[in-house]
């Protein structure tokens, strides 16, 4: 179950902050609309009390970086049996969306809520959104469901956790609360299952689509190769992957262990690397490399193109992270490989057991000349 969240002021003394009981979940939808970060940074909204075939309508429809529809439900005074019925019933109607569908909730919902960008198609926007060049090819691919509430009862959160094991169905629950201080409010959020790694290691297939045991070939996102954050060329050059900018991307590094096999892809760009993990991740700081003179120091002292990269910062949860590998093969950002029907996913590193990972890793193996 989430943990219970409390929280203090130490400045010059230890105060506990009060706990407010509002009717925060009458505020939520509007809070999570104006910044869907707070909930989930890999997130957009598209798509605000949207109406289903059923007469009913979603408080918030989003997509995440990989174009796949997250639904965010808030429970309110709902019954477990009711709010999980609604949000399973929601998606099934979502996962029948097709490309056209989701552009035209997205329109209705610009048009509505932003009539100042009611102009922008949904392309432009996504790409705008997650500071990318390409919106993905196929769109809502694979699903999620989202319960909101200011508190989740046993109920709900023994029957989540029963469909997420028992069921795989990819479908999570965060609780908010407000916390006083004076006159000033703070807003605590926890999750009851971690999203990245609940996400990495069951994928929810769409429709049609077999699902299996996990190969052991590891799928990894290097994230976008902007130069300044990350290069593609200095990773293959020093024999690493990474992630930062917070704990929610960094931590599926997590899963990588020495010996692993990984097939890096660049979102929107293709696969660029096949490796082997020789060492656990560690904060950028920790990492060292030959420095071409046959020493070996911190990377941070590398004049790097990647300058933010190696910034070291108070907080270690924001802070750049690394994994060193030994790269098997690897191309050029130039010469990535792209096909239709190759596997994508959002998160730094992931243990697929869809099919379209085999086919995935098959095709890879062809294109880069491995076994």
């Amino acid at each position: 179950m989430p943990l219970e969240l409390g929280i203090w002021r130490i400045d010059q003394s230890v105060k506990q902050m009060e706990f407010i009981a509002l009717d925060l979940e009458s505020r939520l939808q509007d809070i999570l609309a104006n910044d869907i970060s707070i909930a989930d940074p890999n997130l957009m909204v598209i798509g605000r009390e949207v109406k289903t075939v059923f007469d009913k309508r979603i408080d918030l429809l989003t997509i995440n970086r990989d174009g796949n529809l997250v639904v965010i439900e808030l429970k309110r005074d709902k019954t477990p049996r009711d709010i999980v019925a609604q949000i399973l019933e929601y998606g099934a109607w979502v996962r029948e969306l097709e490309d056209d569908d989701i552009a035209r909730v997205f329109d209705d919902y610009q048009k509505k809520h932003h009539p100042e960008r009611a102009g922008d198609s949904i392309d432009k926007a996504f790409c705008e959104h997650f500071g990318i060049s390409q919106i993905p090819d196929q769109l809502n691919e694979n699903h999620e469901l989202v319960i909101v509430a200011s508190h989740l009862d046993v109920s709900t959160e023994r029957i989540v956790q029963y469909l997420a094991d028992e069921y795989d169905v990819h479908i999570n629950a965060v609780f908010f609360r407000v916390f006083k201080d004076d006159d000033r409010e703070y807003l605590s959020r926890a999750w009851l299952r971690e999203p990245g790694m609940t996400g990495s290691a069951k994928p929810v297939c769409k429709k049609g689509e077999w699902k299996g045991e996990w190969n052991g070939e590891y799928y990894v996102s290097f994230g976008t190769d902007d130069g300044s954050k990350r290069n593609w060329a200095e990773a293959s050059k020093y024999g690493f992957i990474c992630a930062g900018g917070g704990a929610w991307y960094s931590n599926t590094l997590s899963l990588l262990e020495p010996g692993a096999r990984i097939w890096v892809n660049i979102p929107g760009t293709g696969y660029v690397g096949v490796g082997e993990v020789t060492d656990s991740v560690v904060p950028v700081d920790n990492f060292q490399v030959e420095n071409g003179n046959g020493q070996v120091v911190p990377i941070t002292t590398l004049p790097l193109d990647a300058a933010e990269m190696t910034k070291v910062t108070d907080n270690p949860d924001k802070a750049e992270h690394l994994v060193r590998v030994k790269w098997i093969k690897t191309v050029s950002v130039s010469d990535a490989i792209k096909e239709k029907g190759f596997f994508g996913n959002q998160n730094s590193v992931a243990r697929p057991t869809a099919a379209k990972w085999d086919h995935t890793v098959e095709r890879l193996k062809k294109r880069f000349d491995v076994k």
